[in-house]
């Protein structure tokens, strides 16, 4: 605890750091925000990757191929954490978010991601910081998930091949319920928790593997289960297989369940 303690002491002085996206030009790595309750964003560089989990890797499902290479040609900025319980609340009160208030299941809001929350309530999240900013922010595709996620890399999880307690929040970390954003230490692009703590919604609809997939980082709709979305990235009641990057779920698009959330994506260039 102490250790977790510390680490969000460090997010704060970090946080303050961090510019206002109107005061900068924006580069690869740079952090921003469009209000001073918006979600921290990194910009994420265009790239290739490998999706999906080769045949030999332990916890791996049929789902998730056939692998295939996904190419990312725009740049993209993705929110550092899962979006807050504070930055939810928020929207809630501005008169955004149909003014619904998740149940935090006792557990506190503040710098906890957002539980309770269906696709389409994320979807109301996104749709509701466009219009206060003006800027087009949205939910990751499955695809920018995974890339995200991976980070450049093509081992199971973006730290390596295994996990421990101090790498993200799960089963075995010793909490059995979520901790604030930014607690365990972040990828090679700066996110937090693309492994653990909350299951992140993305815009994708269920397909029951990658056969015909796009390769673009677009969004799959055509052809699938829409009023099934897809979910990413594992949380803090799981073992590790169902943390891995290349691991994917789905749930019924209305379903409010106290392990899921999300994070928001904008994009930067075509």
């Amino acid at each position: 605890m102490k250790k977790l303690t510390l680490i969000a002491a460090a997010v704060i002085v970090a946080q303050a750091a961090v510019m206002s996206a109107a005061a900068q030009e924006l580069k690869l790595g740079d952090k921003f925000y469009h209000c001073d309750e918006c979600p921290e964003m990194v910009v994420v560089p265009p790239g290739s990757f490998r999706m999906g989990s080769p045949s030999g890797e332990a916890g791996r499902h049929g789902r998730e191929g056939p692998v295939h290479k996904v190419t990312i040609n725009y740049t993209f900025a993705v929110s550092i954490y899962e979006v807050t319980f504070a930055e939810w609340d928020y929207c809630a009160a501005q008169g955004g978010c149909s003014g619904y208030r998740p149940n935090d299941e006792g557990w506190g809001r503040g710098r906890r991601p957002v539980i309770r929350v269906s696709w389409h309530d994320a979807k109301e999240y996104v749709n509701w910081l466009s219009q206060k900013t003006g800027k087009p922010y949205r939910l990751l595709t499955e695809a920018e998930w995974e890339y995200a996620a991976r980070a450049g890399t093509a081992t199971p999880f973006h730290f390596g091949n295994t996990i421990s307690s101090d790498d993200a929040n799960y089963k075995d970390s010793g909490f059995s319920q979520t901790t604030p954003t930014g607690s365990y230490p972040a990828n090679n692009f700066g996110l937090h928790d693309v492994h653990g703590n909350v299951w992140e919604w993305v815009e994708d609809c269920w397909h029951d593997d990658y056969k015909g997939a796009p390769t673009d980082g677009s969004a799959w709709i055509a052809g699938g289960s829409c009023s099934v979305r897809v979910f990413r990235g594992g949380c803090y009641r799981y073992f590790p297989q169902l943390l891995r990057s290349a691991n994917r779920h789905r749930v019924n698009a209305d379903d409010r369940y106290g392990d899921l959330g999300f994070r928001a994506a904008l994009t930067l260039t075509p």
